[in-house]
């Protein structure tokens, strides 16, 4: 959402300011709260989101006059509904002609313990809604990204690798199917979840890697979607004590968030892995991951998740950069990508065999990925292949990398990084 339009009225430069960064900062936190309250209104997801938007842009226009509420998002909420029963009043006759969501507020019967949710949470209802198997695996991710963590489209299309218009086409038709097809706005039940859960799982994931390395602005962190990536895998793993994919991927996520204050310098520069403090890492987080690590591992095969979560271990164990054990990295990155063949997969795995086996052996096995159309537009393995030149002395072609990591990089916090790189590596060329 923009949060820099215009506001009338005689109001300071330092109010407008406040303003607009207690609007933002509520859209990071409190949009899916006020969207699936919203929901339950219109049971209409265009409508809603609608007037969520409209909430937003009223309190761009109002809170510089009436000042900042004490709570935001009661505020957001109560106006966001508000204009959702205006407009279906005005347009009732309209809103009787679609299809609406179902909602099931039904409660059930003492004997009705498989068709009972097991937890009844708004978000749960949301993303499962989202994630329902009628829409196709790459729709239900981007669905709820879009309206669970109101991303933009243009950056879910970046998460996805895709062009914007793609990514709106996609969204629209997903929402239209969700309102035909009946689709419930519900949790599962319990015989229904552990079949359900799994797209569940994809979301969450790439709610929290957009959080951890925010793909466009000028924040490399986004704390609302890693805070709220790692609450859902929490509630997920509540709901699914023993299943190993659900406890592979909180592991996961704990793991890599440990580091996430050591992640930018004290003037908000990047910084890489090899250069992190990790005295500075939360020791309290490395042990609740490595513990859920060791309960997902004794499922077999291992999970793709638990596998990942394997990999962040061997960061978190290693107490220098210099004492990471890059072999059993290759042979874990080996391991995954028979789990989940993934073009991304082999960048980090090419990645690794580099520093296992040196600058030029990385960019031999990077090589084969440079006519990978799903990495066509993917600016880490440019990144990858200029660090790899420039270890080398190889000036010229590592300019020419960073370059084109630089077009394909959106997150100013990471260009700034590039810059750096490129600054130096051009100092080679005079």
């Amino acid at each position: 959402m923009d949060v820099s339009g215009n506001v009338s009225g005689n109001v300071s430069a330092e109010v407008l300011g406040e303003v607009r960064e207690a609007v933002a900062q509520a859209h990071r936190r409190e949009w899916a709260t006020v969207l699936t309250a919203t929901v339950r209104v219109t049971r209409d997801l265009d409508l809603a989101e609608e007037c969520t938007q409209d909430a937003y842009a009223k309190a761009l226009r109002t809170w510089p006059r009436d000042g900042i509420p004490t709570r935001p998002g009661a505020w957001l909420t109560t106006v966001a509904r508000n204009r959702a029963r205006d407009l279906l009043r005005r347009e009732s006759a309209f809103q009787r002609a679609l299809p609406l969501l179902v909602m099931d507020d039904v409660i059930p019967g003492p004997d009705d313990v498989h068709h009972r949710p097991i937890m009844d949470d708004d978000r749960l209802r949301l993303i499962f809604t989202c994630c329902h198997p009628a829409l196709s695996p790459d729709a239900q991710v981007a669905l709820t990204l879009r309206l669970l963590c109101g991303l933009s489209t243009a950056e879910v299309a970046r998460a996805f690798l895709v062009q914007e218009s793609t990514m709106a086409a996609r969204i629209t038709r997903a929402k239209k199917k969700i309102t035909a097809a009946r689709i419930p706005y519900r949790v599962p039940s319990a015989a229904d979840l552990p079949e359900r859960v799994s797209a569940v799982l994809e979301v969450v994931h790439l709610v929290f890697t957009t959080g951890h390395t925010a793909p466009i602005g000028e924040h490399l962190i986004r704390r609302d979607l890693l805070d709220g990536a790692v609450d859902l895998a929490r509630l997920l793993h509540l709901l699914l004590p023993t299943d190993g994919e659900v406890t592979g991927l909180l592991a996961l996520m704990l793991l890599i968030d440990a580091r996430r204050e050591t992640r930018l310098s004290a003037t908000g520069k990047l910084v890489l892995l090899s250069e992190q403090d990790r005295g500075r890492w939360d020791r309290a987080k490395i042990d609740e991951g490595t513990a859920l690590l060791t309960a997902a591992l004794r499922d077999r095969p291992a999970s793709r998740f638990g596998l990942q979560a394997a990999i962040a271990a061997v960061h978190a164990e290693a107490p220098t950069w210099a004492d990471t054990d890059w072999a059993e990295l290759v042979g874990l990155y080996d391991v995954l990508l028979t789990r989940w063949p993934s073009p991304v997969v082999e960048l980090n795995r090419a990645v690794a065999v580099g520093l296992r086996d040196g600058p030029q052996a990385g960019l031999l096995a990077l090589s084969p990925l440079l006519d990978e159309p799903a990495l066509a537009t993917y600016g880490y393995l440019s990144a990858a292949r200029a660090d790899f030149l420039r270890l080398l002395h190889r000036w010229a072609e590592a300019a020419a990398a960073y370059e084109e990591a630089l077009a394909l990089t959106d997150n100013d916090v990471e260009r700034a990084f590039l810059t750096d790189r490129l600054t130096e590596v051009r100092t080679h060329l005079d």
